[in-house]
């Protein structure tokens, strides 16, 4: 088997395991990684890594190794190092980002702007329910929703956003060649068809309580906002919540009944200082600033503003729902203020937000300080909702 010395030498570093600090100062020490390996022992010291990983460094586990090498010649099997022109920015900025990512799946739908769903793995069906209710309306936002995989309210979302062909990204405490829980082994798989499957943990590793607090900083990490959907006082769900805030991003929590246990992790967000959210549209509302910011990267990497990259991200449900038919009609060619909007449509400010965070995602709206308009560089895909508006 051939591999890239590069792809080899990276895989060596991850196998050596222990803190990331010192394993991303010898990467960095060297003009390639495989050169950084090579250095020999003087140069892991010097970098910082512990003895242990000097001896992992000098004899690596050649049957991992070759484990790992072996499922990265597999069809969309990815490994992307913190340097990668692909590896997802906003993970740059938590404070402890990963060495690399193993991805199964379509790397760029780690860059799409996302909201984190998480929760009890034990759910009421009624916080079930609610989580489905949102992701489906985060990903009909054109929003890509973020969770664990777990049991509970990270399949619900998972389940609920495969069900309406959006994308949902699962970060997972294991390695990317096993499932846990294994009963999530045919969702995992529609994940990675649609979405895709991330972890930092290289093939070859079991599940392991201790992964999982470090799961979780990457699923906060890779989202503009986490949503906490029903979760006890000792939760993992309040891990994923606290590393949000630390990492600079927003923390929503939904209330429930003072009698319901699972609802007391959320409470508790709420008096914290998580903002207290019922619908999804005040989720989107509240992240409408961020992904404002974020949105001209995202564009530039996926290639926007071309026909076809908005297509592809433009909701098939869009030009079917009699709001998003209003408001293409109130909609001009010269920029119109918000509050004219809310008047013409007759909508919350919070539906007409989230509705123009999704047409402004599918490039058929831009917004001019403040105010939108139809974009008139997209001028053939509208056919569907012009169409509509003849209906």
């Amino acid at each position: 088997m051939r591999m890239n010395a590069d792809t080899v030498a990276l895989l060596t570093l991850i196998l050596a395991g222990g803190s990331l600090a010192p394993r991303r100062a010898l990467a960095r020490s060297r003009p390639t990684l495989a050169s950084a390996i090579n250095a020999g022992p003087v140069a892991w010291r010097q970098a910082g890594c512990s003895a242990a990983q000097q001896k992992r460094l000098a004899a690596p586990d050649h049957a991992l190794l070759e484990t790992g090498l072996d499922w990265l010649q597999r069809p969309d099997h990815h490994l992307l190092a913190l340097d990668d022109p692909r590896f997802p920015p906003l993970l740059h900025d938590i404070p402890e980002p990963p060495l690399a990512l193993f991805i199964h799946g379509d790397p760029s739908r780690l860059w799409l702007p996302a909201v984190a769903v998480v929760g009890s793995r034990s759910p009421t069906p009624s916080g079930r329910a609610l989580a489905a209710e949102f992701s489906r309306a985060f990903a009909q936002a054109g929003m890509a929703v973020v969770s664990g995989l777990a049991a509970g309210i990270d399949a619900a979302a998972h389940q609920a956003v495969l069900e309406v062909a959006g994308v949902t990204v699962a970060v997972i405490g294991n390695g990317p060649d096993s499932v846990y829980p294994p009963h999530h082994r045919r969702l995992q798989a529609s994940v990675a068809a649609l979405g895709a499957v991330a972890s930092e943990y290289p093939p070859g590793t079991p599940a392991r309580p201790a992964y999982f607090p470090a799961r979780n900083r990457l699923v906060a990490g890779l989202s503009l906002v986490t949503v906490v959907i029903e979760a006890a006082n000792r939760s993992g769900a309040l891990i994923t919540a606290r590393l949000a805030a630390e990492a600079g991003r927003e923390v929503c929590a939904l209330p429930g009944s003072v009698r319901n246990p699972r609802a007391a992790g959320c409470h508790r967000l709420i008096r914290d200082g998580a903002a207290l959210v019922e619908t999804p549209d005040e989720v989107l509302a509240l992240v409408a600033p961020a992904l404002a910011h974020s949105l001209p990267a995202l564009q530039k990497h996926l290639h926007a503003p071309t026909e076809q990259g908005r297509r592809a991200h433009l909701p098939a449900s869009l030009a079917s729902e009699p709001d998003y038919q209003n408001l293409w009609k109130a909609l001009d060619h010269d920029p119109t203020p918000m509050d004219s909007l809310i008047t013409r449509c007759g909508l919350t400010a919070a539906r007409l937000s989230s509705m123009l965070l999704a047409m402004e995602l599918a490039g058929i709206v831009v917004c001019e300080h403040g105010r939108y308009c139809r974009n008139p560089g997209f001028p053939t895909s509208t056919a569907s909702l012009t169409q509509a508006e003849g209906q």
